[in-house]
């Protein structure tokens, strides 16, 4: 604390353990702000006020439950403005609530230490009880007469409105508008017993505050306008109704008076709550202290609520636009996350916290998860610039592109290099980050692009989890701007039963703490998290819950699940350039090798011969080399799958070979052979596959699998 600049209070060596008995006998006690910790270090005597036990005063959040959230927004503003304004002190009067919940004045009064650069690093001060002073203040006032009494009131009453209008400049929702209407310290003082508050809806009065406990009068929770109520005719004529005495009360409102005689009510103001000449609601307070309202006391609750009503619109208009906005960005998330075979999945979105969190914005954070052809998915997680309904539409947008860009077969690079010229197109401001990573759910093989992106993080099948260092380009939109479409790739493998985790930046940035250690924090959690991945996921979005973030969270969690076969899949590939009859013949060996060391059994001769016609075919009616791939696909059923890509995007034509002819049916041999085939688009070309079960035996009917895929609607086709 040395070096952060110098202060006018000096602390001894042994603070906060030894108070200062000049302070202790006046009843004060000392503090210190750690404004860069939020830690806030007390004295016996400081603890006493704000009745903290002993370890709790460096807690911020035991701290803010003792003061009520009008009071606390008073505080920080007296606070904010004295540190934004380079003062040297600060002072404010507050109320703490103790723990059998009465309320007590408290005067804070301290020195604003700064640093060389004049920022604020620490508050130094002391805390006393201005309980009996704000009392002494009223007895002053009761023996000056009853004009100076008066005076005092009415000077004690505008202060009040005052004070209760800054409250609501802060409130953003209708509850919370609500809650500084029946905690502030305001209508306490102001003398009413109990509260009402109702807003009209559709024709209809319903009552949205009351209090204290136990005087909810029971058929008022919705009224019709038209009805003999006060609140009720407040709303109907547009005028406010000052009830002065009890009898007055019993004569005008015959109906609702029996239900308030336990309250011993004797006067009542009922006010209307009035927006450019349309009552929203109404607002009642009930006294049981006095009779009648002069006019200054008429106006200061006309002015009152007035406040509340301007107040209360703009939260209802915040609403609806947050409605609007939130009902946006549902529909531009997936609104299911299909099944994938092999993994099991879960996903999570958390909005950001705003305005001390008052309520939640808005952005452009998002996931999505795409089935892929062959045993494939591809994972998503993105972040537009920005907290907005603009945000959330360009989010949208970009996940569509995403996701069709994907689904036709392009390469990894390839789908993120499109999206980001599609970005870059879409004539906006914004940019955005992006990871998509393809994984191979046979093989584990794992292909990730990443995008300006945070890296992903595995946790492998101990527990241990750790950041994976993926090469990377410009976000998506910058990219092509600049004309660096090159997105690197970084393969890895993803073990069974090792998670692959994606997330935004709002799950590991903290104010104030660098992004390496927030993802050291984040893998840490993970770590000792739950094994299954809904319970991982909802336990770390908790996590961003209490930390309450001021950035949107999105996040997906993958497992790879152990195969339910004990033998593990395997993957042969060959590349065969036109022209070379010796890479053909290594292709075809490499067949046969994997077709014995899998133990396909009596099916090896028809997977041979597919596999053949399938690769004599790629070089015979397309230009270029083909790829041949051979893989055995684990899971509920073991199968062999056999692929064979080229450059062509022609698809294949089902013809007639005659009965003379010698070609066209090669791929009539493989619908024969084969339980299933089919065409896939690849980015520039295609992939013809073909799989075969192995797990049965010589009761084996080809025609079954070839029957059963016509009928599946795959779009399967004949060259």
């Amino acid at each position: 604390m040395a070096d952060r600049g110098a202060s006018a209070l000096s602390l001894p060596e042994d603070w906060p353990d030894d108070p200062d008995p000049i302070l202790a006998l006046n009843h004060m006690g000392r503090f210190d702000w750690d404004l860069d910790t939020r830690v806030m270090l007390m004295d016996a005597q400081a603890r006493d006020l704000f009745d903290l036990r002993p370890g709790e005063s460096n807690a911020p959040d035991v701290l803010a439950t003792r003061i009520p959230p009008a009071e606390a927004v008073r505080l920080d503003t007296a606070v904010s403005q004295a540190l934004k304004d380079g003062s040297e002190n600060c002072g404010v009067y507050f109320r703490v609530r103790r723990r059998d919940g009465t309320l007590s004045w408290t005067h804070v009064r301290g020195y604003i230490g700064r640093d060389a650069t004049g920022r604020p690093r620490h508050i130094l001060g002391i805390v006393r009880d201005a309980t009996e002073e704000l009392g002494d203040d009223e007895a002053r006032s009761e023996a000056g007469g009853q004009r100076a009494s008066q005076e005092s009131a009415l000077r004690r009453q505008t202060n009040i409105v005052q004070l209760t209008t800054a409250a609501l400049a802060h409130a953003r929702t209708v509850q919370d508008v609500i809650d500084v209407v029946k905690d502030t310290h305001g209508l306490t003082h102001l003398g009413a017993t109990s509260l009402v508050m109702g807003l009209v809806e559709a024709g209809r009065i319903r009552l949205v505050a009351e209090g204290p406990a136990g005087s909810f009068v029971p058929g008022t929770r919705i009224t019709r306008i038209d009805e003999q109520y006060p609140m009720s005719e407040a709303v109907r004529t547009l005028s406010p109704r000052f009830i002065e005495s009890p009898e007055e009360f019993a004569e005008r409102y015959p109906v609702l008076w029996p239900h308030l005689t336990d309250l011993h009510i004797t006067s009542a103001a009922y006010l209307p709550l009035i927006v450019q000449t349309r009552p929203i609601g109404a607002m009642g307070l009930l006294y049981n202290d006095r009779r009648g309202f002069t006019p200054e006391e008429r106006n200061i609750l006309v002015a009152l609520c007035s406040s509340i009503a301007q107040s209360m619109q703009r939260a209802m208009f915040y609403e609806q636009e947050m409605d609007l906005a939130q009902g946006l960005q549902q529909a531009m998330l997936p609104r299911t996350i299909p099944s994938v075979p092999g993994a099991d999945v879960a996903v999570r979105y958390r909005a950001a916290s705003i305005g001390g969190g008052l309520g939640r914005d808005i952005g452009g954070d998002w996931y999505d998860l795409i089935p892929l052809p062959g045993g494939r998915v591809g994972a998503v997680i993105g972040d537009v610039q920005g907290h907005d309904t603009h945000a959330a539409s360009v989010m949208g947008q970009l996940r569509i592109v995403l996701r069709a860009y994907a689904a036709e077969g392009h390469p990894p690079a390839t789908v993120m290099a499109r999206a980001s010229v599609f970005l870059h197109e879409l004539d906006t401001d914004r940019s955005a980050t992006c990871l998509y990573a393809e994984a191979d759910l046979s093989t584990g093989v794992l292909q990730v692009v990443r995008a300006g992106h945070i890296d992903p993080l595995v946790r492998r099948a101990d527990g241990v989890c750790h950041r994976v260092n993926v090469p990377g380009g410009l976000p998506l939109g910058l990219s092509a701007e600049f004309d660096r479409l090159e997105y690197p790739v970084g393969t890895m493998e993803l073990d069974p039963g090792n998670v692959l985790l994606l997330c935004t930046d709002g799950l590991v940035e903290q104010p104030g703490a660098d992004l390496d250690d927030g993802i050291r924090t984040l893998s840490a959690l993970v770590t000792t998290g739950p094994d299954d991945v809904r319970e991982l996921a909802d336990r770390l979005i908790d996590v961003a819950e209490e930390r309450g973030v001021d950035d949107d969270v999105a996040l997906l969690l993958l497992r790879r699940r152990p195969p339910d076969s004990p033998r593990a899949g395997g993957r042969l590939q060959q590349h065969v350039a036109p022209g070379d009859p010796e890479a053909l013949v290594e292709a075809r060996r490499m067949v046969r090798a994997g077709v014995g060391a899998w133990g396909t059994g009596n099916r090896a001769d028809e997977i041979e011969l597919a596999a053949d016609e399938l690769i004599t075919n790629a070089l015979m009616h397309t230009e270029g080399a083909a790829v041949v791939t051979l893989r055995v696909l684990t899971g509920g059923e073991r199968r062999l799958r056999v692929e064979v890509a080229d450059s062509s995007s022609a698809l294949p034509r089902r013809r007639e070979a005659g009965e003379s002819g010698v070609s066209g049916r090669g791929l009539l041999l493989v619908e024969t052979l084969a339980d299933e085939w089919g065409v896939e688009a690849r980015g520039g070309g295609k992939c013809v596959w073909c799989e075969f079960s192995v797990t049965r035996t010589s009761d084996h009917d080809p025609g079954d699998g070839a029957r059963a895929a016509d009928a599946d609607g795959t779009g399967r086709g004949s060259r």
